[in-house]
């Protein structure tokens, strides 16, 4: 795995490969060198949770088991953080993020799985994909202050 701070100040560049541990290990990487005044508590969660979500989806699905890398380049911004995700998995389903539906429960029973896309819709904002070739290119914002959004 390499973090790379790159020219912008503040701009930090993760690759690795394609792999649950992997993923952790980038995510404590990232958030121990993410500048500490950024965030407030409820703020850092929600941001953990989305590029958790982001990131174990790529693991997942768009690579299903199959090695590979991700790339994350994660710039501070006044009021939070841009991220952009780059992987060379499968794209995403019609070439959109799934929406923010919440899975069905049957028989009072919750469903294990299909709550990933609903969270990050709920915590972040902006979000843009783009298939250009082979790779996909995932944008969002998360913000700096606690702003929990659902829809």
């Amino acid at each position: 795995m390499s973090v790379e701070s790159l020219r912008m100040p503040g701009t930090v560049r993760l690759v690795f490969p394609a792999e649950p541990f992997a993923v952790r290990c980038a995510l404590e990487r990232l958030f121990a060198v993410l500048p500490v005044g950024l965030f407030d508590d409820d703020a850092r969660g929600s941001a953990e949770i989305a590029l958790t979500e982001v990131l174990n989806n790529i693991v997942e699905h768009g690579y299903a088991g199959e090695p590979g890398l991700i790339e994350v380049v994660i710039r501070p911004l006044q009021d939070g953080l841009h991220c952009v995700v780059t992987d060379r998995g499968r794209p995403m389903p019609g070439g959109v993020p799934p929406g923010a539906e919440l899975p069905a429960a049957s028989g009072g029973d919750l469903p294990e799985g299909g709550f990933g896309w609903f969270l990050i819709r709920c915590l972040a904002q902006d979000i843009t994909y783009v298939r250009h070739g082979a790779a996909n290119r995932l944008a969002f914002r998360l913000p700096a202050r606690g702003s929990l959004t659902v829809g």
